[in-house]
């Protein structure tokens, strides 16, 4: 048997980056997305990713939130998170505290944007 492609869930509310990422993912992994925190940590329960990616400005839930609880959650907190954010740049224009993203559990986080070919090799080093 061929061996399974690891999934990826994708959570960001730029349909833009969403399908260029969607892109760069899918010529190695399956690819699931959702566009805000909420739809976010409901498709990580339902599909069980092998790997999340998550966006840390997003309406209705933000990552940072979406991200604590996924990792609360015994069924998920295994599943690595990188946290892909232009927050740096943009914390000006949101409430979202910068405190909340030191105590975070992620794996991983990467300032957008970020070149394909890093993306793919973060995931790599994430997925083993």
């Amino acid at each position: 048997m061929a061996d399974k492609m690891a999934k990826i869930l994708l959570v960001d509310d730029d349909p833009d980056l969403v399908a260029a990422t969607s892109i760069v993912l899918k010529t190695k992994y399956e690819v699931i997305t959702a566009t805000e925190g909420e739809e976010g940590v409901k498709k990580a329960k339902e599909e069980n990713p092998d790997l999340i990616i998550l966006d840390v400005i997003m309406p209705v839930k933000d990552g940072f939130s979406a991200a604590e609880q996924i990792k609360k959650d015994p069924k998920l907190a295994e599943i690595p998170i990188i946290m892909l954010t232009s927050y740096a740049e943009r914390k000006s224009e949101t409430n979202i505290p910068v405190s909340k993203g030191m105590t975070l559990e992620a794996e991983d986080y990467i300032e957008k944007p970020v070149k394909p070919d890093e993306l793919l090799k973060r995931v790599e080093a994430l997925l083993g």
